[in-house]
């Protein structure tokens, strides 16, 4: 059975943009993070249901758009592994991937 693993600074990042939300709306933030969660746990179903990256299209890397942010994920054999998410009006550096 497939799992999700996060990683550090997928983890960090999103608490950090859920920090952000709560300093003007505690229940924003934690509405924000849920449906982050939510939409995560739906790649256990359908794993390739994030599009490709135009910044990188042969890596291999997929994305949810859940605004305001970009969810990067890979998939390893039976591994849904969480790189990072950022705004959504950042720009893309490749270190993101890493």
């Amino acid at each position: 059975m497939a799992q999700i693993i996060w990683t550090e600074p997928a983890q960090m990042s999103l608490d950090s943009i859920a920090d952000y939300i709560a300093l003007e709306n505690p229940d924003a933030a934690r509405f924000f993070v849920q449906k982050v969660s939510a939409s995560v746990k739906q790649l256990l179903r359908f794993p390739r249901s994030g599009s490709r990256i135009p910044e990188a299209p042969r890596k291999g890397v997929r994305q949810l758009v859940i605004k305001p942010c970009r969810v990067f994920y890979r998939i390893k054999r039976d591994e849904i592994v969480i790189l990072y998410v950022m705004r959504s009006e950042r720009l893309f550096r490749k270190e993101f991937l890493k």
